[in-house]
């Protein structure tokens, strides 16, 4: 019997933890990719890495982190525990989240996009919102400038956070017109200056209920996608994660909930994967965690460095086979390295 599923087959067992986290601050933090990474080790497989990886680091720390698979000193160590000699190969999966994909995804989803499901008469009512968060987020730096762009974006992203005023949000997207210059990106912001009353709207939502799931917050996100690529073939799907702020009692029980009811279209690609339980341990207290946890840190740190052209060609070789294809990723020149070829999804 493999280790991590039942006996009938039907039921894994996976260890989880994140890397990049820092809520629904997508702009302007520390962080420009979040990743969040499952393993599927039995307790004592997951013991024998973590010893490993000590007897092979012999550094004094109490708890080793991904930054000490990092540093160049011990890149033997990282390359070993990704490569085709380590535990993990086959038994791992990285989720990657560029959050400024992410925000401009959001910004089509909740306000742009709303436009278009009212009116059905917008620019681009034959296409969908990843179209149009694809051309936002390609084109948008070039044509408004990286000052002027960055600053939309963290608007947007005080606005969905209720740290800044709707008022003040339209104030900045007013301020982004192109002096009459016509195209994909224009069209695009048209849509949005008429997306006030969607605005209104979702943030009157967000006051009345704040314990609901975070719209910016890419935990949730991630942690569905793990179900849904461990759960196929129809196994429930148990997940042990590390402590996390994000995963309040409230979350826990409207992601049980989610995948009670009939699929979300973020699931129609698998029609089986349900979610059996998700528990909260201390990642000190669980290998399984660390091992996650160590690939969580070393992806994260992989993938930000390819996304901002400084990758390391041997480690981004590594790591994607372990990549999710329905990453939220929108560059295409580091995604053609970091992972296998999808549709694009903010």
């Amino acid at each position: 019997m493999r280790s991590g599923f039942s006996s009938a087959g039907r039921f894994v067992e996976i260890a989880c933890d994140e890397s990049g986290s820092e809520g629904e601050k997508l702009i302007g933090g520390n962080t420009d990719v979040f990743a969040h990474a499952g393993v599927l080790l039995s307790a004592e497989s997951a013991a024998e890495c973590v010893r490993e990886i000590r007897d092979r680091i012999r550094s004094p720390a109490m708890e080793y982190k991904a930054n000490h698979l990092l540093r160049e000193k011990h890149r033997p160590v990282l390359t070993w525990l990704l490569g085709p000699l380590g535990p993990i190969l086959g038994n791992a999966h990285v989720y990657l989240t560029d959050k400024t994909f992410f925000a401009v995804g959001k910004i089509v989803d909740l306000l742009a996009g709303e436009v278009v499901h009212a009116t059905g008469l917008a620019p681009y009512r034959n296409q969908g919102s990843e179209e149009m968060a694809v051309t936002l987020y390609r084109e948008g730096p070039r044509m408004f400038g990286r000052e002027r762009w960055n600053a939309f974006l963290e608007s947007f992203n005080d606005l969905m956070r209720a740290r800044t005023s709707v008022d003040s949000f339209f104030r900045v997207v007013d301020a982004m017109g192109l002096d009459g210059t016509r195209g994909r990106v224009d069209e695009i912001m048209g849509l949005l200056g008429r997306s006030r009353p969607h605005a209104d709207s979702f943030r009157a939502g967000l006051l009345d209920n704040p314990k609901t799931i975070p719209a910016l917050d890419p935990l949730i996100p991630a942690i569905v996608q793990a179900v849904v690529h461990w759960g196929e073939g129809g196994k429930l799907v148990s997940i042990v994660h590390d402590e996390h702020n994000g995963l309040t009692e409230e979350r826990v029980a409207q992601l049980r909930e989610m995948f009670g009811r009939p699929r979300p279209a973020d699931l129609r690609r698998s029609p089986s994967g349900r979610l059996a339980g998700l528990r909260l341990v201390d990642s000190r207290l669980d290998p399984r965690v660390q091992v996650a946890d160590f690939l969580a840190g070393v992806a994260r740190k992989i993938a930000s460095d390819e996304l901002n052209d400084r990758g390391d060609a041997e480690l981004v070789a590594l790591l994607r086979p372990y990549v999710d294809s329905s990453s939220i990723w929108g560059d295409d020149r580091s995604w053609s390295l970091l992972g296998p070829p999808r549709s694009l999804r903010p």
